[in-house]
C-alpha cells in the first residue's frame, strides 16, 4: 500500500490522502497509526459515538477505502486520517451550532490541534498536514 496519494483539485491545489495502518481507542484518545510510521491522535470527545461506545465496540473496527479511513460498525462511525488532521469535533444530534456539548469546546473557542508523532516518536504539534 502507498504511504499517501496526491490529487489535484480544479484550481490545481494539491490534495494528499494519508493511509491508516491501524487504530487504537482509549478512554482519552483516538489514535491512528499511518502506514508511513506517523501517528495521529485526537481527543475521544471528537467522536460522540465512540465516546458513548463500550471498549468492545471501540475495538471492533475495519479499514475502509484501502486505509483512507476507519469504520466502527457497532456504532456506525467513520473517521479518516484527513478528517483527524483537518476536521472538527462531531456535534451530537439536536445540539445547536452555538450550544455547548459536554467534553467539547463551545463554538468559536480555540480547538486543540491534533497531535502528530513522527516515526522517531518526536512529539510535534502541527495544524497543517505533515510533509
Amino acid at each position: 500500500m502507498a504511504e499517501a496519494k496526491v490529487f489535484y483539485d480544479r484550481e490545481g491545489q494539491t490534495l494528499t490522502v494519508w493511509f491508516i495502518d491501524h487504530v487504537e481507542v482509549t478512554d482519552e484518545n483516538i489514535t491512528a497509526h499511518l502506514v508511513d510510521g506517523r501517528v495521529i491522535s485526537v481527543p475521544l470527545a471528537w467522536s460522540w459515538r465512540l465516546s458513548d461506545a463500550t471498549p468492545a465496540q471501540r475495538a471492533n473496527w475495519t479499514l475502509i477505502g484501502d486505509g483512507h479511513g476507519v469504520h466502527w460498525p457497532d456504532v456506525d462511525e467513520d473517521l479518516s486520517a484527513d478528517g483527524m488532521l483537518n476536521g472538527v469535533p462531531a456535534r451530537r444530534p439536536g445540539i445547536a451550532k452555538n450550544g455547548r456539548t459536554p467534553g467539547l469546546l463551545s463554538a468559536g473557542a480555540h480547538r486543540p490541534q491534533p497531535t502528530v508523532f513522527s516515526p522517531a516518536s518526536e512529539r510535534t504539534r502541527s495544524p497543517a498536514r505533515p510533509e
